[in-house]
């Protein structure tokens, strides 16, 4: 491999590995993922940091890798069964806060993919947000991430050790 090849593989790598960040609305630690091999459907999380001074609101996420791009989150419904639903109205960011979108909680939702998301490939995504705008993030596939592998909850700890 040429010096040039190994740079600007180098400069790719690091480039997928960098927060998202526009308009002081910070995307860190994203990844898709599918739940099977063959599926139709896939999620992103991420964790979405405020900067901006000011309450924002994610109002919508949209993608070409499948048909339809959704925000989602996790309820519980009246027999007690955690229920996925369709999130139309979004997610409030609240000033200096943060949007944590994670397995079982809110997220990015892929319906009806175009091709199957492989393991290495990048999912290109654009957030919406009612004052700061579009924030475009270049989201990882990892196929082999563990639920909680690269995030730390230090009150999800706390309640564990309890």
């Amino acid at each position: 491999m040429s010096f040039k090849s190994t740079l600007f593989a180098a400069a790719a790598a690091v480039s997928v590995a960098l927060p998202a960040f526009a308009e002081g609305i910070m995307v860190n630690d994203p990844y898709a993922r599918v739940s099977a091999m063959m599926s139709t459907s896939g999620a992103a999380f991420m964790v979405i940091e405020n900067h901006t001074g000011q309450a924002d609101h994610l109002v919508s996420a949209s993608s070409d890798i499948s048909k339809k791009v959704e925000l989602h989150t996790h309820k519980e419904d009246s027999n007690g069964v955690m229920r996925m639903i369709h999130v139309e109205e979004g997610f409030e960011l609240p000033k200096d806060g943060t949007i944590e979108m994670k397995r079982g909680g809110h997220h990015v939702m892929f319906l009806g993919l175009n091709e199957p998301l492989k393991d290495g490939d990048t999912v290109h995504v654009i957030l919406q947000f009612e004052k700061a705008g579009e924030v475009a993030v270049d989201i990882p596939v990892d196929l082999n991430r563990k639920p909680m592998q690269g995030m730390m909850n230090h009150g999800d700890m706390k309640k564990m050790s309890n």
